[in-house]
């Protein structure tokens, strides 16, 4: 080893002496020679190829089959994806009933509070019949909504009539 003169770099066998390849040595596990002539193989050998057992010692290795196209599941006839659920009145009615407790408590808004509280006790009903059908997944606010624009559409107007009795009475008007 005294007489070889590494290559470019510094590393291996000097470009006038081919690559040496271990007789056996490392388990067998060594590449294969390349092909002569051949340019060098860059990436991983016999790349596309199935595995051909290097080992001699395991002559039962077979190469596998290739995997299945990657792709969704075929559906079974007769099954659907379920729908949706529609959760927009109970929604509707939660929104427009905090809305019309909000225009209620409001002294110079009351009859919008009250417009608003029909309507939401109207949305809350429907949405909770939808949801008493399974057809919506929503029926606290829709149980909500139905509450907020009861409290909108009678309590608050109501208390609000007794509070202006009672001044009025107070004055004795």
């Amino acid at each position: 080893m005294s007489d070889a003169q590494p290559g470019s770099g510094g590393f291996g066998p000097p470009p006038s002496q081919p690559p040496q390849q271990p007789a056996g040595g490392a388990g067998g596990y060594a590449y294969p020679p390349a092909a002569p002539g051949a340019a060098p193989g860059y990436g991983y050998p016999n790349a596309g190829q199935p595995y051909q057992g290097q080992n001699p010692s395991y002559p039962s290795q077979q190469a596998y089959p290739a995997a299945p196209p990657m792709g969704a599941y075929p559906q079974a006839p007769g099954y659907a994806m379920a729908p949706q659920p529609a959760n927009g009145m109970g929604t509707t009615a939660l929104v427009l009933g905090i809305i019309g407790v909000v225009c209620s408590v409001v002294v110079v808004m009351w009859w919008l509070g009250v417009i608003l509280g029909i309507l939401a006790i109207i949305f809350g009903a429907i949405g909770r019949g939808k949801a008493n059908r399974g057809e919506a997944t929503n029926r606290g606010a829709a149980t909500a909504g139905l509450v907020c624009g009861i409290i909108a559409t009678v309590i608050l107007p109501l208390l609000g009539f007794l509070v202006f009795a009672s001044i009025m009475g107070a004055w004795g008007l």
